[in-house]
């Protein structure tokens, strides 16, 4: 018996050193529980390992009766483990039972095995970045966030979608319901834009005679033609009218606007909205994303609206660097008190403003590369994450570390696999052949 109970422990030990990451564990301490029952004994050792960071720092070993374990057979080094399943959600200080959640993936133990659920919180508004090079997940991850939030009618769910990779949302099912709308080429009301930022979409200084031709008549009418003729009513300089209204004119040239277009109340159901701003120019995708932004922020303000609004953006740098940025930024700041949360994808952490990195709650990192990137995220590092994010950077699509803001917790992570089509891959040469 006593070699029976060494040879367990001296498993344990290997299982916990080498698997720490597949329980789940309360502010980077990892809790393990483990059985060793070798058949024919009528009891088992149960070891509790507490370690930190993966180093085994005390083991307490107790014995019991076989029936009284609960079974989860993993088979290492020819033993059978028993691993008392444990979860862990992140976003908040809680259990699975104190709110609504997701299935974000599973943790990723260091020899590669899949172990206990982690579960993202949905039931609270939080800023989310999901950062990673081209072809290692980060879409992908998106539309993992975005099926979790479509089981849950509390919230609206609404995608910016540059680059026409998130309609298969709409596809098929292979789990749940994944309830979508594709809105393809969208249309939102003027008044979706505040009046000063009229004047930013249209690069007018507010100060400037034709920027405050331009804020006045946002104030005042609901559509552009409306706009123009208010412009033209006023008794300013010819020339300063002209200058308002020419700019007006190039943004209804967009086509973007319309009085009957989106509005929050049409944003704010329980399906998911995917916004298809991949035809668009720049600037008028610019427009659309600050637009939604905006309109969502206030619906939550005044009140109009009963559903926590989450707005989730792939290529988010490309909205950073562009007219979009002072709206995100705003709810980056401020939608925490409202109820407003924003999840933003990027391949290049480095392009999207400092905010946009110090002011997310939840930080999923795939593989990154870049020196700029990783520095960037290096300059953000929090203090309770003792390895640099360099050591912790995952190697293969699909694994991610998460840094969890609430609950001061670092977590190797496998993202499970998506209920609907994964739109974001690339096409093979080989694969077009195949198809002619």
């Amino acid at each position: 018996m006593e070699t029976e109970t060494a040879a367990a422990l001296e498993a344990v030990f290997y299982f916990i050193y080498t698997n720490a990451a597949i329980v789940g564990y309360d502010r980077s301490i990892f809790h393990a529980v483990v059985a060793f029952s070798p058949v024919p004994l009528r009891h088992c050792t149960v070891s509790r390992a507490t370690a930190h960071h993966g180093l085994i720092s005390t083991v307490t070993t107790y014995h019991c009766p076989v029936s009284t374990v609960t079974t989860y057979h993993r088979p290492i080094s020819k033993r059978s483990f028993s691993l008392l399943t444990m979860s862990f959600v992140i976003g908040r200080n809680g259990d699975l039972e104190d709110g609504p959640v997701g299935r974000l993936g599973v943790y990723r133990a260091l020899d590669g095995s899949e172990g206990a659920p982690l579960h993202m919180d949905i039931n609270g508004p939080h800023a989310m970045l999901v950062v990673g090079k081209r072809g290692y997940g980060k879409s992908y991850t998106l539309g993992v966030v975005a099926e979790l939030l479509s089981r849950f009618e509390g919230v609206a769910p609404v995608i910016i979608d540059p680059m026409d990779v998130f309609q298969t949302l709409a596809a098929p099912s292979s789990g749940d319901p994944v309830p979508t709308t594709v809105i393809d080429d969208p249309v939102i009301v003027p008044t979706s834009l505040e009046p000063r930022s009229w004047c930013a979409l249209l690069d007018l200084s507010p100060e400037s005679a034709a920027g405050s031709l331009v804020w006045q008549a946002a104030e005042a009418e609901r559509s552009i033609e409306a706009m123009i003729e208010h412009v033209e009513s006023t008794e300013a300089p010819m020339m300063d009218k002209r200058s308002a209204i020419n700019h007006l004119s190039l943004a209804d040239s967009w086509g973007i606007f319309a009085v009957d277009g989106l509005t929050a109340t049409d944003l704010c159901s329980s399906e998911i909205s995917v916004l298809n701003v991949s035809g668009l120019e720049s600037a008028p995708m610019n427009a659309v994303a600050r637009g939604v932004a905006e309109a969502l922020y206030t619906a939550r303000i005044n009140e109009t609206t009963n559903r926590l609004p989450w707005l989730l953006i792939d290529e988010a740098h490309t909205f950073f660097n562009g007219l979009a940025a002072p709206a995100l930024e705003t709810v980056l700041t401020r939608g925490r008190a409202p109820g407003v949360s924003l999840v933003l994808a990027t391949q290049r952490p480095s392009a999207v403003s400092d905010t946009a990195i110090s002011q997310s709650d939840l930080l999923v990192s795939h593989r990154l590369t870049s020196y700029e990137d990783l520095e960037a995220l290096r300059k953000a590092q929090p203090t309770y994450m003792d390895t640099s994010i360099d050591e912790r950077m995952p190697t293969s699509a699909g694994e991610v570390v998460v840094i969890d803001d609430a609950t001061e917790t670092v977590h190797s992570v496998q993202i499970r696999r998506r209920d609907t089509p994964h739109g974001g891959d690339s096409p093979l040469a080989t694969e077009l052949q195949e198809r002619a």
